[in-house]
């Protein structure tokens, strides 16, 4: 994912082809070209980084699709599977979302004391998904390219 700006010199430089516009126009006195909203590099250009989602409330919800993992009703929080206060540490693999009645109803205990099962085991998010925690919606012409798994329908629309 680059910058509007980025993508149109890219495909300036012939670096890029514009596959998707999003009906913007950029007009220069002598040039006419269409705003990208997805374009395709003719060869590899090095990223000085690798983005990824870092551990938030909004990424865990994203992950989970907005579902919470105990009962499967719309979440808003977040739950730590074995709590901070037992050991349990503030990481993908311990972090799922949960609603209120489900995170009230575990509270400070783990949930296999309690007989409440998680619906999906926590797990580091697919790479893609900071895309959809960085931005408010994802552009439905996104979604065939970016290869993401079915999850954060509600991020989506």
């Amino acid at each position: 994912m680059v910058p509007v700006r980025r993508a149109l010199v890219l495909a300036l430089k012939g670096k890029a082809e514009v596959l998707h516009s999003n009906g913007h126009l950029f007009r220069s006195e002598s040039l006419e070209i269409a705003a990208p909203s997805v374009v395709r590099l003719h060869y590899f250009v090095k990223v000085p980084y690798r983005a990824r989602a870092s551990l938030s409330r909004r990424a865990v919800l994203v992950r989970d699709n907005f579902e919470c993992q105990y009962c499967g009703r719309p979440a808003e929080n977040v739950d730590h599977v074995i709590p901070k206060s037992r050991g349990g540490g503030h990481t993908w693999d311990n972090v799922v979302a949960a609603c209120r009645a489900c995170n009230a109803r575990k509270e400070n205990r783990n949930a296999a004391d309690l007989g409440m099962r998680l619906r999906h085991p926590p797990r580091r998010p697919h790479d893609s998904v900071w895309i959809m925690v960085a931005v408010e919606r994802v552009d439905p012409i996104w979604e065939q390219y970016l290869g993401l798994p079915v999850l954060a329908k509600r991020a989506l629309a």
